[in-house]
């Protein structure tokens, strides 16, 4: 889908790598896993992309945001990683927040926040949802991380429809 107009103020190829991460949150629901996506943009272009794998790699840290900036982390150097972007489904949780911080990933953009991921996954294997937005994490960095977010796309509610029930 491509927009014809800036949403929330967020540049048509921004809002392109955020429905890609959409999609790749569709693909990991489809896999069996938690539906969530993440794609790492590099300023030459470049993209690493990953969903969720929490279930199939019986793994509880294989975050969308996790598993990408591990795979972005291999093909990238650190000045590339610095000056890349790390789009997502959804707002990254604590862990993925710091995950993020200590690759120097500069700037997070994603859709769906985590206020409104929390209203959608009233618990989640009996583990709530934490409520700790990444901007408050990152404000206890010693650096500057841009985070532009969340970016109203319907589409990145809908990909959670019915699955947490």
């Amino acid at each position: 889908m491509t927009a014809s107009a800036d949403v929330d103020g967020v540049a048509d190829t921004d809002l392109a790598h955020l429905h890609r991460a959409i999609e790749l949150a569709r693909a990991a629901r489809d896999a069996g896993n938690h539906p969530f996506g993440a794609v790492v943009v590099a300023a030459d272009g470049r993209t690493v992309e990953a969903g969720n794998t929490v279930v199939t790699a019986h793994d509880p840290t294989g975050h969308a945001e996790t598993n990408v900036v591990r795979a972005a982390a291999a093909v990238l150097d650190d000045g590339e990683l610095a000056a890349a972007t790390l789009f997502t489904s959804t707002e990254p949780c604590a862990m993925c927040t710091g995950a993020i911080y200590w690759s120097g990933i500069e700037r997070i953009v994603y859709a769906l926040g985590e206020d409104e991921l929390r209203r959608i996954v009233a618990a989640q294997e009996g583990v709530p949802t934490m409520a700790l937005p990444c901007r408050e994490v990152l404000a206890h960095g010693g650096r500057p991380v841009e985070v532009v977010g969340p970016v109203a796309l319907a589409e990145a509610a809908l990909v959670h429809e019915g699955f947490w029930s």
